[in-house]
């Protein structure tokens, strides 16, 4: 499937509006949460070109390392703490445009400049975060915030 990925020019809008449709056809015929994460990572990562992209999954009150694409990763972010514990504890998308002065950042890479981590809802409750991570400041706006929440609903 991921040869199958076509990459949208034009407007970040425009790609995202392409890249959902795919990703609700890849998910739709795929029921393992882990499979569908593994995917969209990969998607998102490859259509962008961001640093770091991501899952965490809440496993025993704390955000695991999932599926991701990029360097390696902190394994595991207690509630509250970075911008991914953070985005957990305040139940809300966090778009952070200078990660070195969000307070307590966790800097699992020294070459993430900005980020955006968008929270996973599953029957009232998160169950995740999707994290994305950008080398340059101030990558993330609205767009990548309404779009990004849309497509962790497919899950």
């Amino acid at each position: 499937m991921a040869e199958n990925l076509i990459i949208a020019e034009g407007s970040k809008h425009e790609k995202y509006e392409l890249l959902y449709k795919q990703i609700a056809a890849v998910v739709s015929t795929e029921s393992d949460q882990i499979a569908n994460m593994a995917n969209i990572s990969a998607m998102i990562h490859h259509t962008f070109a961001f640093w770091w992209t991501g899952f965490y999954r809440i496993v025993d009150n704390e955000l695991v390392l999932g599926p991701f694409q990029g360097p390696m990763a902190c394994t595991r972010i207690a509630k509250g703490k970075g911008v991914c514990g953070t985005a957990w504890s305040e139940e809300r998308t966090q778009v952070v445009e200078d990660v070195d002065k969000f307070p307590g950042h966790i800097a699992c890479s020294s070459l993430s400049r900005s980020e955006i981590v968008v929270p996973i809802w599953h029957d009232n409750d998160i169950i995740g975060v999707l994290d994305i991570d950008s080398e340059h400041l101030a990558t993330f706006d609205t767009t990548d915030k309404e779009w990004l929440e849309r497509i962790v609903q497919l899950l």
